[in-house]
């Protein structure tokens, strides 16, 4: 009987940690790539052990047959993986705006590794993601993240098929949400953009011997510098409302 209820116990925590496992691995701040692997490994069991208790009367019986178990764990893997898939790619929002930016600004080619997004890209998309990283955590949305991992067991009852439909929407209206977001933050460098080029288009246009295009590049710069010193505040609290609003739709109580 002991032995029963010993295995039925390891056999619901063993669950619980293949799904918030899945889900930190990828989650923005606790799965970044510059956080050792045993860190993640650690904070993963940490969470379970916490969690497991509360959802255990959810989970179900071990099955007997193989294939029926592997069928629950690669359930719960998906699962793991899209909530913490959604996080990962509303904080794309910061990288794609960021990109725009630095092709206002002439520092495209100012390329930095992006360890948000584990890719190469423009320094000041790495900028913004870093920053976003380190706003989650000094706001407390991370308690938000954690949150949604323990809501998806209501969510998503453990040992049931996936919504593979619902899922794939979801998905669909983050990465289409991100980018409409990414190109808002980025809205006053297009008008400075426009502006600074239609301006020197015109005055090469009037002064065709005056060289602009070589003293563009520095002024471009600096302006765009100077535009960001104004907007950059403005932005990231733009950024963290949309991120708390996307976070909420994981959550019983939105």
């Amino acid at each position: 009987m002991l032995g029963q209820f010993l295995q039925a116990e390891i056999f619901a925590v063993f669950l619980v940690f293949t799904r918030l496992g899945a889900t930190i691995m990828i989650m923005p701040g606790f799965g970044e790539i510059y956080v050792p692997r045993n860190i993640r490994l650690a904070l993963a069991v940490a969470i379970t052990l916490a969690v497991a208790p509360v959802v255990a009367p959810l989970m179900p019986a071990q099955p007997a047959d193989p294939l029926t178990l592997f069928m629950i764990v690669t359930g719960e893997i998906v699962i793991g993986l899209m909530i913490g898939s959604i996080a990962r790619l509303t904080m794309s929002a910061l990288h794609v705006s960021g990109t725009v930016i630095a092709f206002q600004s002439s520092l495209a080619f100012a390329l930095t590794m992006d360890p948000t997004q584990g890719i190469q890209g423009a320094l000041i998309a790495s900028l913004f993601s870093l920053m976003g990283v380190v706003l989650i955590f000094s706001t407390g949305m991370h308690h938000v993240l954690i949150q949604a991992m323990y809501d998806s067991y209501v969510l998503f009852k453990p040992g049931q098929v996936p919504m593979t439909g619902d899922l794939a929407q979801l998905v669909t209206d983050v990465i289409a949400d991100s980018f409409r977001i990414g190109i808002k933050m980025a809205a006053p460098f297009l008008v400075y953009g426009i502006v600074l080029y239609t301006g020197v288009g015109l005055l090469a246009r009037l002064m065709p011997q005056l060289p602009f295009f070589f003293v563009l590049m520095p002024l471009q710069i600096w302006a765009a510098f100077f535009v960001l010193a104004i907007t950059i505040s403005g932005t990231m609290l733009y950024f963290m409302s949309y991120f708390e609003l996307r976070m909420s739709d994981l959550l019983l109580s939105n």
